[in-house]
């Protein structure tokens, strides 16, 4: 295959991915929007930003965003890999123009859940600390979402979510904890 044929094949998949969307999209307007799990997602986007907006350590904000973000771009990354693979998916959408990443797990739970945990008790043990997270993440959070068919693991062992989910907390608990940080100044 040369330069111009993978082009060809690059656009072919773009029109299937835009069919598929669009049928994703059609199944939110249609059969998801207004019952209680499309309630229940969107509920899992906006509340736990709120509770971590009151529970937050006000001193620690910044440094509790950047674990939170690395978390964001982390889980993204490991979820466009293993969707890409068929490894798992999200059946449930929860807007009908957003992409399918676009989930209260990558952008509210995840992240919030993390932050919480890294200002519980910072300077005790974050390897257990990691162990607690990654346990409740994977055996609780994730089995609770297969069960209410927000996430369909296809076969994917939850003791593979617990070592992602191990790997996440110490990734955002690196960012968190960095001391390169230097306020930004003019003409610098």
């Amino acid at each position: 295959m040369d330069f111009k044929e993978g082009i060809k094949q690059t656009e072919i998949g773009y029109e299937q991915l835009i069919k598929a969307n669009k049928l994703m999209s059609e199944a939110v307007v249609n059969d998801f929007m207004f019952t209680w799990q499309w309630w229940f997602g969107l509920g899992l986007f906006i509340i736990p930003w709120i509770v971590w907006f009151l529970l937050r350590d006000k001193e620690s904000t910044g440094r509790l965003l950047m674990g939170g973000f690395a978390t964001i771009i982390l889980s993204l990354i490991i979820d466009l890999i293993a969707l890409s693979y068929g490894l798992w998916s999200y059946p449930m959408k929860f807007l009908p123009i957003s992409p399918v990443l676009f989930l209260p797990y990558h952008l509210s739970l995840a992240p919030v859940s993390v932050m919480l945990v890294l200002q519980i008790k910072p300077r005790n043990r974050p390897l257990l600390k990691g162990l607690i997270f990654a346990a409740i993440a994977a055996f609780g959070g994730m089995n609770f979402f297969a069960l209410i068919d927000f996430y369909n693991p296809k076969g994917w062992s939850t003791i593979y979510d617990f070592f992602i989910f191990l790997v996440i907390y110490f990734v955002a608990y690196w960012f968190s904890n960095m001391d390169s940080f230097k306020k930004l100044r003019n003409g610098s």
